[in-house]
């Protein structure tokens, strides 16, 4: 599952995508994967994508939200949740700072 959402990430050109790597830490998740577009219809359609590639695997979400305003889309996808968010808020929540406090490590950065 985690290369498909990678890929679908990808082929929408989603920016400055991370990993974290939540095992450990939460019960909830085992990976949280954090992603911008550049408007909420970018915001929209990478997570449209995300959620298509991961039924197409057959394995459908557990749920979306967040859709109508598309400024932060959350797919939850069980071992692996996708934030796909405007840079606004983004940096707003910072959610890679709130799940890497202590780490040694900063989060995976997978692209330039």
């Amino acid at each position: 599952m985690h290369r498909t959402v990678i890929t679908a990430i990808e082929d929408l050109k989603a920016r400055d995508t991370r990993e974290i790597d939540v095992r450990g830490k939460t019960s909830v998740t085992d990976l949280i994967v954090i992603t911008s577009g550049t408007s909420t219809r970018h915001v929209k359609s990478i997570a449209d994508e995300v959620v298509r590639a991961a039924k197409k695997a057959g394995l459908p979400p557990i749920g979306v939200e967040g859709e109508r305003e598309a400024e932060w889309v959350l797919v939850d996808l069980g071992d692996i949740v996708v934030h796909v968010m405007l840079p606004r808020t983004r940096e707003f929540y910072g959610l890679e700072r709130l799940w890497t406090v202590g780490d040694d490590e900063h989060p995976a950065k997978l692209d330039g």
